[in-house]
C-alpha cells in the first residue's frame, strides 16, 4: 500500500496541450464569419478560459451579448469534430503519469470542460481508462473555483489526500478551498505578465516532473 496522494490535474493547459485544436476551431469560426484568423500565440493564453475566453478574443463578445450563444454552440461543434487532431499531453506529462502509476499512485482530472468534450478527448488519447477519476464542468452542480469538483474527485477515487495542479488562479483557489496542496503548471496557458507568485500556490512548477518530490517520489 503506497502513501502517495491522489494527483489531480486541470485538463486544458495542464495535462493536455489543447490549444492547437481549440485555436483551429476558433479560426474556422472566424473564417465562417468573414473575419481574419488569429495567430497561435494570441489564442494560446485564452484557451484556459474556454469558449467564453475564445469568443471574447475573437469577437469581443461577452455572455449575454447578441449572438454569443449561437457562436458558442458553433465553436463547440467545430471543436468537437477535431478534439484530438493535434492535441497531446504536454512534454514530460507522460513520464509523470507513468511515475505515479509505477509507484502505485492514482491520478485524475478535474476540469470545467463539459463531459461531452472531456470524455471523448481523454478516450482518444488513451487516458480515460487510466484516470482514477474524471470530474468535468457538469459532473457536479458547481464548477471551479468552488471546491466541490475537487472534493467529489477525492470521493470518487476513494481517498482523502490529494494535490491539485492547474494553470489558472481559479485552480489554486479551488484547491485551497478544498484543503489541498496547490501547484501552478507554469507550462500552461498563462499570460506573459502574470505574477504567478501572487496566486498563493505551494509551488510553481516549470516542468511536470518537478512535481515528483512534492508527492514523495524521486525526480
Amino acid at each position: 500500500m503506497n502513501d502517495l496522494p491522489l494527483v489531480l490535474f486541470d485538463l486544458d493547459g495542464t495535462l493536455l496541450d489543447t490549444a492547437p485544436d481549440l485555436g483551429g476551431a476558433l479560426n474556422r469560426l472566424l473564417e465562417e464569419e468573414g473575419r481574419p484568423p488569429l495567430p497561435d500565440e494570441q489564442i494560446r493564453p485564452e484557451v484556459s478560459n474556454g469558449s467564453v475566453g475564445l469568443l471574447r478574443l475573437g469577437f469581443r463578445l461577452e455572455p449575454g451579448s447578441a449572438r454569443f450563444d449561437t457562436l458558442r454552440r458553433r465553436l463547440l461543434e467545430l471543436y468537437r469534430h477535431r478534439l484530438a487532431e493535434r492535441t497531446l499531453p504536454f512534454r514530460g506529462m507522460p513520464e509523470l503519469l507513468e511515475a505515479i502509476e509505477a509507484a502505485g499512485g492514482l491520478w485524475g482530472v478535474v476540469t470545467n470542460k463539459p463531459a461531452w468534450l472531456t470524455d471523448p478527448l481523454l478516450a482518444a488519447l488513451g487516458l480515460e481508462a487510466r484516470a482514477a477519476c474524471v470530474v468535468s464542468g457538469d459532473t457536479v452542480p458547481r464548477r471551479k473555483p468552488h471546491p466541490e469538483p475537487l472534493l467529489h474527485a477525492t470521493r470518487a477515487a476513494g481517498t482523502e489526500r490529494a494535490v491539485y495542479v492547474g494553470d489558472a488562479p481559479r485552480d489554486i483557489e479551488a484547491a485551497r478551498a478544498a484543503g489541498m496542496p496547490a501547484f501552478v503548471a507554469a507550462w500552461g496557458y498563462i499570460e506573459p505578465d502574470e505574477s504567478l507568485h501572487t496566486w498563493g500556490a505551494d509551488a510553481i512548477l516549470d516542468h511536470p516532473l518537478d512535481l515528483l518530490p512534492w508527492i514523495g517520489l524521486e525526480p
